[in-house]
């Protein structure tokens, strides 16, 4: 089984794929960022590197995908190929990150691997308010991250609005994380599990 944690910058999605990998048991596969050889170019000249940094996810969470489908058991990822590209591409383009030559032969590629792929079994997708996203961000403390503008975090929001509620066909569970504290208070967390359980194993 294939499970997918979506959500924008600072909503939780790693700490939330650790702590469901070990209450369940299954194995974590984590977006590379520590090791990225772009990230912190891009976040100091987003045109410049944008074109890099996608391809560069898109090579990784391809490869992602292939050892998910040799694994045996339940895989957990955090972020997924499609927000990758309907969301965090979708909109360099639109803020005018990536030029139209570029984006078209980003597309391109991906609809070539769109043909081998499958999607999750299931995505959870935390929903979160720009305000909370900035608070985490600021709480986390990464040095590249602290120039993220309001603009570019209200963007990405509304596309994942947009995805979770139109473009994407696959099972989704939702959860307002602006009030949650999922990571110390284990009621919050409980909370999340049952709804898991429910979702996939028929439970409650």
């Amino acid at each position: 089984m294939h499970i997918g944690v979506a959500g924008n910058i600072g909503s939780g999605k790693t700490t939330l794929t650790g702590m469901l990998s070990n209450h369940y048991g299954w194995t974590p596969k984590y977006e590379e960022v520590t090791y990225n050889p772009f990230l912190e170019d891009y976040y100091k000249d987003i045109p410049r590197w944008s074109f890099n940094l996608e391809v560069y996810f898109l090579t990784q969470r391809l490869k992602d995908i292939i050892e998910i489908s040799k694994c045996e058991g339940t895989v957990i990822q955090d972020r997924t190929i499609f927000e990758g590209v309907h969301i965090f591409v979708a909109n360099n383009y639109a803020l005018g990150n990536l030029s139209k030559r570029d984006y078209d032969a980003y597309m391109d590629l991906f609809n070539v691997v769109m043909q081998s792929l499958k999607k999750p079994d299931l995505l959870i997708y935390l929903k979160c308010s720009v305000p909370h996203l900035v608070s985490q961000i600021q709480k986390r403390g990464r040095a590249y991250e602290q120039s993220i503008s309001l603009e570019y975090l209200t963007g990405l929001n509304d596309r994942y609005e947009r995805f979770i509620n139109g473009q994407y066909d696959g099972e989704v569970l939702a959860i307002d994380a602006d009030n949650l504290d999922f990571e110390h208070n284990p009621e919050d967390f409980s909370s999340i599990t049952d709804r898991i359980d429910a979702r996939l194993y028929g439970l409650f």
